[in-house]
């Protein structure tokens, strides 16, 4: 269902993650059941917002039907997410819309577990098996590429059986630089 909220919850759904830090375009990739947005709270108006990074690289390619969707969610929690469609991507393919900044639009270990949490147990719940995300926080959250991946990896750590999952953690290279 297009749209779909994902709130982060206490409990977490074992799975069996295995990670592969990769240097590409998010973008870009193919071959995965969804590509990781990381968003803001969704408390302003889309239209004041001008998508920065991940977002507008992805915002060009999927075009407008994927932020109609989140826009419609509301106002999401830290770590909140939502599962759209991907509008031009592949028809097999979901945008996983995560609120990985805070109030002040900065993100924290904190932020980027949470988010990470709720990624992963809506990619268990949808049967996803091959994700793609970037380091969540390092654009405009303000956190260095090094901290992001560090959270990243610490909370995917927390997932040693279960559904099993690929997620790949795309740090870009410079492709974002020109948008």
């Amino acid at each position: 269902m297009p749209g779909q909220r994902c709130d982060p919850t206490p409990e977490q759904v074992p799975a069996a993650v295995r990670v592969h830090k990769i240097s590409g375009d998010l973008a870009q990739m193919d071959n995965v059941d969804a590509l990781v947005n990381p968003w803001n709270r969704n408390y302003m108006p889309r239209w004041l917002l001008f998508p920065g990074g991940v977002s507008r690289a992805l915002k060009r390619r999927t075009g407008p039907g994927p932020w109609k969707q989140l826009a419609r969610a509301g106002v999401l929690p830290v770590g909140g997410c939502v599962i759209t469609d991907a509008g031009h991507l592949s028809e097999h393919t979901k945008l996983i819309h995560v609120a990985g900044l805070n109030l002040v639009w900065r993100a924290t270990e904190a932020t980027v577990d949470a988010s990470v949490h709720t990624v992963i147990r809506a990619a268990v719940a949808h049967q996803m098996h091959r994700i793609a995300m970037p380091l969540i926080g390092s654009g405009s959250g303000g956190l260095d590429r090094a901290s992001s991946l560090h959270c990243i990896q610490k909370a995917l750590g927390n997932y040693t059986h279960g559904h099993p999952i690929d997620v790949l953690v795309v740090e870009h290279d410079d492709a974002f630089d020109h948008l």
